[in-house]
């Protein structure tokens, strides 16, 4: 029952006029990584009623698309914890009470995603009822619980070049898998770990690890044959 439905396309460089990259604090790194997590889950979730996994509209949309978000989210700290923190030399502390690169980052990030997500969960299922979490802070809650289960899992063995990034292991994808089955009819959970961990889960991966890499690393846009620059690839 395994799919391959089409790849998609973000955008995660931002350049000036001249094609200089332009220079992003740790925080707007996390605000332009939350709309790129929420495009990744979203399509995540297409790609698998593509694929005649029967999601239904409504609550079961937004259950899968939260559980996503949170290993997707949880994956861009690891990346932002080697890039920010593990493999720079120590720098001299900030103002008193100023957050670490990290910090800033992941607080904008998981913010962010909150917001993207009680956006479109009001749109669609409506604001719940007074007194009960809202949408987005449901999702943070669930961030902040599954955090610490994801810390359990490491990363895949072998060599990994330094470009690509945290790569998550067996176990950490499949957690995921997991977590997912619940959102799916009864009929259909007996695929969906295969599903994710052979195809979902590495396409979403390869575009979180890209685009974190050029976010912190960004490199001048590669130039045309006659000279111009091409486009930065979009989601469009």
């Amino acid at each position: 029952m395994i799919q391959q439905p089409p790849a998609m396309r973000i955008k995660s460089r931002w350049f000036s006029g001249d094609g200089a990259p332009v220079q992003k604090s740790a925080a707007e790194h996390g605000s332009a990584m939350a709309f790129i997590v929420w495009r990744v889950a979203v399509q995540m979730l297409k790609r698998m009623r593509a694929a005649d996994f029967d999601i239904e509209a409504g609550a079961p949309y937004f259950d899968f698309v939260r559980e996503v978000l949170v290993f997707l989210v949880v994956v861009a700290d690891r990346i932002a914890y080697e890039r920010l923190v593990s493999s720079r030399p120590p720098e001299p502390p900030g103002q008193p009470g100023q957050p670490e690169p990290r910090e800033q980052f992941v607080v904008a990030l998981v913010r962010h995603v909150a917001r993207h997500l009680q956006e479109n969960a009001d749109d669609l299922l409506g604001p719940p009822p007074p007194g009960e979490p809202g949408h987005g802070e449901r999702f943070i809650d669930l961030f902040n619980e599954l955090a610490g289960h994801y810390a359990e899992f490491g990363a895949a063995p072998g060599p990994t070049a330094p470009a690509a990034g945290f790569q998550p292991d067996f176990a950490f994808v499949r957690y995921l898998g997991v977590r997912l089955e619940p959102a799916l009819p009864e009929h259909h959970r007996r695929w969906v770990l295969d599903q994710v961990m052979a195809i979902e889960a590495p396409e979403a991966l390869e575009i979180v690890q890209r685009s974190m890499r050029e976010l912190f690393d960004p490199a001048p846009p590669p130039r045309r044959a006659g000279g111009g620059r091409r486009g930065t690839l979009t989601g469009d």
